[in-house]
């Protein structure tokens, strides 16, 4: 069995090593290290959670120990797709490099400027940074690259999917082609193969497991959920969320519950609170000192659930996480191996529970495609709604509203309308010569319509007749009869 003593690390790291209580490395550790001493290319590919942190870190630190940085030109650089895990890398850093002189500074949005261009000032020797705030640094005149002799790409998967792939290139360029780069991803898309191709030279490839692998330790699930009503629906799997959670019971010491939205993290977070659970939330929106206090009381276990978008999935080092929920099916398949990698760390067992909508289903099978296999189906644990049984009085009250007659809106036949205007006509009493309207008023200037609808001309009787219109009758406005008199006399 190989011992950190043997990989040929400084004194003073290993003396750090033994502090943390860690003796044996893991695979990827044991795999990455020896090489990257010797000052070779390192592609490693390797599931979250199995000490990639600590398989670039350790050797970066004991190849520096010799050596002084001057302002402004960094001698190693490590980029990181997030916040979280670039202060993650510099706690690592501090942890493992505590008996040495090396310096360190820490560029991350959310913080001043001033106080990382005064760090930049003095000289360091490592460099953690996100893309982003890196380049900003650069264009700004405040950060030369010329001198950088290790650099090193973190979750460089992840990189991919946050649209950061043309600032890694781009950084590359600004850097000596002489540097010696350690990569490291637990997938190898295409896209990064190609990076790989272009930027690495003969690189020593170190694959611990099968890309998007699932630990073995991890005990999976997903409850199909089909909400009552559309309006209803998002209640209801927040209810479920719950009632998942009381389920597994004490055993859920701690949980991270992942959302795809940032919205919904506040809201799943809310909601929580209201019911008396002990959550806070975490997503990029937030200022970044609230991030690091909602961080740092889920690891030193003053709050128990962490509701999370997929800023807190990759890297984050909570060694003792006992459950994670997906509360949403991850629109990108390999987002599920990185979530559920925040649980089973370091050789612990971990469950992960996933909620599926019917809308998610082609999501959960780009899934299960990936890990290539089908995630077990688990029942839904809150309590279905119960239907009323039929009664006799319900069973005679049915019959009973299916004889009664429905209003019908068709149209009678034309036979049954011209019989009843005949039989109208017959009952009607004569009309008298006085009452004979005028030879040129026998018809209205318009027919009214016959068939159902709406006639401007007359008011209907409900089907599809409508009376005929002679004249104003009585009803003649006063004004047009003056206008009429008027005439008469000129």
């Amino acid at each position: 069995m190989t011992v950190f003593t043997d990989l040929n690390l400084d004194k003073k790291v290993l003396k750090a090593i033994a502090e943390t209580g860690y003796d044996t490395p893991t695979p990827i550790q044991e795999g990455a290290i020896p090489p990257a001493l010797e000052g070779k290319d390192v592609l490693g590919i390797a599931q979250t959670g199995t000490g990639k942190t600590a398989a670039f870190t350790l050797p970066m630190i004991t190849l520096l120990g010799r050596g002084r940085a001057r302002a402004r030109m960094p001698r190693s650089l490590v980029l990181a797709p997030t916040r979280e895990l670039a202060a993650q890398v510099a706690e690592n850093f501090d942890t493992y490099a505590k008996y040495t002189k090396l310096t360190k500074a820490l560029l991350i949005g959310g913080t001043s400027f001033k106080e990382q261009d005064l760090l930049i000032d003095k000289g360091v020797d490592v460099l953690i940074a996100t893309p982003g705030r890196l380049l900003d640094h650069f264009e700004r005149g405040k950060l030369i690259l010329s001198d950088v002799k290790v650099m090193v790409v973190d979750e460089a998967d992840r990189m991919l999917d946050m649209g950061f792939i043309p600032d890694i290139e781009e950084i590359f360029k600004k850097t000596p082609f002489t540097r010696q780069t350690l990569f490291f991803s637990a997938t190898m898309a295409p896209e990064i193969e190609r990076i790989t191709n272009t930027f690495l030279s003969a690189p020593v490839k170190i694959e611990v497991a099968r890309a998007a692998t699932t630990n073995e330790n991890i005990k999976q699930g997903v409850v199909m959920f089909k909400g009552s009503r559309r309006d209803r629906a998002d209640s209801e799997k927040r209810k479920l969320l719950r009632a998942l959670i009381d389920a597994e019971g004490d055993a859920c010491t701690n949980a991270i519950i992942f959302c795809n939205r940032k919205s919904d993290v506040d809201i799943v977070s809310k909601s929580l609170k209201k019911y008396g659970y002990d959550a806070g939330a975490i997503h990029g929106d937030l200022d970044q000192s609230v991030r690091t206090r909602t961080l740092d009381g889920f690891r030193d276990n003053k709050l128990r659930f962490l509701v999370a978008s997929d800023v807190a999935a990759r890297g984050l080092d909570i060694p003792a996480v006992s459950h994670v929920f997906n509360f949403d099916v991850p629109s990108h398949a390999e987002d599920y191996v990185h979530r559920i990698g925040r649980t089973g760390r370091a050789g612990r067992s971990g469950v992960a529970i996933m909620i599926c909508n019917p809308r998610d289903e082609k999501n959960l099978a780009d899934v299960e495609r990936l890990v290539n296999h089908e995630i077990p189906r688990l029942d839904d644990p809150t309590p279905s709604r119960p239907v009323a049984a039929p009664t006799e009085a319900d069973a005679e009250a049915k019959p009973a509203r299916e004889e009664k007659p429905r209003r019908s809106r068709s149209r009678k036949p034309r036979e049954d309308a011209k019989t009843e205007a005949e039989e109208a006509t017959a009952a009607a009493p004569a009309n008298t010569e006085a009452d004979q309207p005028q030879a040129t008023d026998d018809k209205p200037k318009r027919e009214p319509r016959q068939r159902g609808g709406r006639n401007r001309g007359g008011k209907g009787d409900g089907n599809g007749r409508h009376e005929k219109i002679v004249g104003m009758g009585d009803d003649t406005p006063a004004f047009i009869a003056l206008s009429f008199d008027e005439r008469a006399k000129a």
